[in-house]
Formats: C-alpha cells, sequence, structure tokens
C-alpha cells in the first residue's frame, strides 16, 4: 500500500502523456500526490494499491495539467493605453517606437519604480492568469535597459514566485531595445549586454534563461549572436523574439544555439522551420500580439506541423501590444485566428508550454515524478476551454500538491 497525501478520483483526465494518444485522455481517472510529486496518474483499474488522508472525488471533472504562460513580460512599470489609441488613429508599432514610444516608454516607467512597486503592479496581472489555472509562468526583464534596472525586474519576477503559489520562471532580455544613453551606437550596447550584464546577472542566479528581439527596430542577428555566444558562456539556455515583423533568419541563428524557443514568428520561412526541427526548438505563437497590432502575416502553422516542430502558446502579457492575462482567451484566439485544433490549443498552453521553458522533465503533463500542477474543470467537454469567450470554468487549481 503506497500513502500518499491527497488523490483525486473520478475524473477524466487530459495527461498529455507521450505514451498515450491524442491528449492522453483517461475517461475513470485518478491523480495521486505525495511530497508535492504526482505518485500515479492514469485508470483507476491499473492504479496500485494507494491510500491517502485526503480523498477528493472531482464528481467526473477534467483534470488537465496546471496551465504554462511561457512567454509574459509581466514585470514593468506604467501602461501604454495612450499608444493603443495612436494605433487606432493609424500609426504603426514601428513609427510608435521610432518615435519614443514602445519599449522605451515602459523603460522610463520601469527605471522610475522600486522593485516593490513592481511586484505591487505585477501581482494583479499574475492573480489574473492564476484565476484561469496557471501554474507555471515565465516572466522576462527587457524595460530596465541598464543593469541594476534588469535586476531590479529579474529580483521583481523571483519575488511574485514567493509571493504566489506558482513556478516562476525568470528570463533576462536585456537586448530588447536600446536605451537612450545608446542611441548612436548600438553594438557597444551589445557588447554592455554581453559582457558585464550577463555576466552579473549569471553570478546571482536570478536567470534561467536569455532572449533577445532580433528585428529591424530590435537588433541584428549578428549583435544577437553576440549575446548568445555569451549566455553559452555562462551556461544560460536562450530563445528568442523572431521574424514577427520580417524575417531577419533569427529562428535559424536561435536554432543554431540550440534555443529553446523562437517566439512570434510569423515571417518564419522554410530554412528557419527546418533549423527549429533539426534542432528541437519550440515555436511559441502569440496571438495576443497578432490580434493587437492587427498583423495580417499568418504565422506558417501548417508547415511547422508538417516539419513537427512542436508549438506552444503563451499570452505574451506586456504593457504595449499584448496586455492579455487569459490563458484561455489565448487558446480562442489560436483556434479562431491561426486554425489550430483544440488538442493542439491544450498542449501548447501545457506539455509544449514546458518543453519551451525546459520544464518538460517536470511539468506540462499528468506524470508519475513531475510536479502536481493539476487544473480541474467543470466542463462536459475539454473544447469548452477553447471554445468559450470570457467564460471560466476553473473548478480548482492544484500548484504543487496544494
Amino acid at each position: 500500500m503506497a500513502h500518499c497525501d491527497r488523490i483525486w478520483r473520478n475524473a477524466r483526465l487530459a495527461t498529455f502523456a507521450p505514451d498515450r494518444p491524442g491528449i492522453g485522455e483517461v475517461d475513470n481517472g485518478i491523480v495521486a500526490a505525495k511530497d508535492g510529486l504526482i505518485v500515479y496518474a492514469g485508470p483507476a483499474g491499473d492504479a496500485p494499491a494507494l491510500d491517502a488522508a485526503d480523498i477528493v472525488d472531482c464528481g467526473g471533472r477534467w483534470i488537465t495539467p496546471g496551465l504554462i504562460d511561457c512567454h509574459t513580460h509581466l514585470v514593468h512599470g506604467g501602461d501604454r493605453a495612450h499608444e493603443f489609441e495612436l494605433r487606432l488613429a493609424g500609426a504603426s508599432y514601428e513609427e510608435i517606437a521610432r518615435a519614443g514610444g514602445g519599449i522605451v516608454s515602459t523603460m522610463r516607467a520601469t527605471r522610475a519604480a522600486t522593485e516593490a512597486e513592481l511586484v505591487a503592479a505585477a501581482l494583479p496581472r499574475l492573480d489574473a492568469l492564476i484565476a484561469e489555472g496557471v501554474t507555471t509562468v515565465e516572466i522576462k526583464s527587457g524595460y530596465g535597459l541598464a543593469l541594476d534596472h534588469e535586476i531590479k525586474q529579474l529580483r521583481a519576477g523571483r519575488r511574485l514566485g514567493r509571493e504566489r503559489p506558482v513556478t516562476v520562471a525568470t528570463t533576462f532580455l536585456g537586448a530588447h531595445a536600446l536605451p537612450p544613453e545608446y542611441a548612436d551606437d548600438a553594438d557597444a550596447y551589445i557588447q554592455t549586454v554581453a559582457d558585464e550584464m550577463i555576466p552579473a546577472i549569471a553570478a546571482e542566479g536570478l536567470a534561467d534563461a536569455v532572449d533577445a528581439f532580433c528585428e529591424g527596430i530590435g537588433f541584428s542577428p549578428a549583435q544577437v549572436d553576440r549575446i548568445f555566444s555569451a549566455a553559452r558562456a555562462h551556461g544560460l539556455p536562450v530563445k528568442l523574439h523572431a521574424e514577427q515583423l520580417s524575417n531577419l533568419h533569427g529562428a535559424a541563428l536561435a536554432a543554431s544555439f540550440g534555443a529553446l524557443s523562437a517566439d512570434h514568428l510569423e515571417f518564419l520561412d522554410m530554412d528557419g522551420i527546418a533549423a527549429m526541427a533539426r534542432a528541437g526548438t519550440t515555436a511559441v505563437l502569440l496571438p495576443g500580439a497578432y490580434y493587437f497590432v492587427r498583423e495580417t502575416k499568418l504565422p506558417p502553422v501548417e508547415a511547422l506541423r508538417a516539419a513537427r516542430v512542436p508549438i506552444a502558446l503563451a499570452t505574451d502579457c506586456n504593457p504595449g501590444t499584448s496586455p492579455l492575462t487569459s490563458p484561455l482567451l489565448v487558446m480562442n484566439m489560436a483556434a479562431t485566428l491561426f486554425r489550430l485544433t483544440v488538442p493542439e490549443c491544450l498542449a501548447g498552453m501545457t506539455r509544449e508550454a514546458a518543453r519551451a521553458l525546459g520544464m518538460l522533465d517536470r511539468a506540462g503533463t499528468l506524470e508519475a515524478g513531475k510536479r502536481c500542477d493539476l487544473a480541474i474543470w467543470d466542463v462536459e467537454r475539454l473544447a469548452e476551454l477553447v471554445y468559450r469567450m470570457g467564460f471560466n470554468p476553473l473548478h480548482a487549481r492544484i500548484w504543487s500538491g496544494r
């Protein structure tokens, strides 16, 4: 008899386990947890002898892995509602950025805020994600654009994981935009990021990965190469904002460094897809940003499928181009705008999102040995999680068995 802390019984499971087809559906399933980890997840009839002081009858409800938001800019100062009005009046994302708005506008507000103020401002956004079943969230820096302020952002992100029952992965995004003090010398800024910021942040253990923005209004592939080489030298995995507004072949560059993910990808070409497939780099699609900037170039979903590139989804929660804190709406957008299937949407916010964070060994599926992160849904069909808008059927959320 195996003694557990808690058992959830009389449930339908979507395990997303690789040894089960499709979503890994189990009709009469149970999940058992001990010390925050899953001991067993599968058919009740196949379970070993288990007991627990706390046995929860799920009443036939669905259990999925806890949702994972693998791309957010959750920590920042201020907002950019005025830029939304400018875009409605016809201004483009690039025009706003070149006029001193965009990321640099948020940089000013972020630099002016204290760590405590950044945490206080981010908590409502984090709470909105948690309320829809998120148990793991990635939080990027990239609005400080100077060492002290980037560290402040990363520390705020780590602190959010102590303030709430959620797993936080932090990503250093110093190469997000060019700060005003380096306005005429992007290479000098990149040298500062690579030679000063990355070593200091790695020494403090503040980042789980390094990201960059490879774009005409961001940084060139050569400059990103410099950043990624520094990240590799300090043992940090990489990911990349790539092919959002144009095709600079950033995804192929990221893949050459074994990147965890390449994100956005509206302008991704076949060479980039092939490189990602060879490297095992996950494609992270961000339908909130696509919708909000009124993009018309669709990411090459069918080609990604054909190449068997894993597809993850995320909110891209940020103040300028995706002020979105609803993973359920993300799945609806991915289905309606990008034509992803229901299983692809659900996998994109669980298993593939964990893959994009390098966490698939400990999260993203319902399997023994993984963290007991669950979302229990009061729905008849899982399609309801993708089909409905403005509807939150979360019955219970479990993080690390609690």
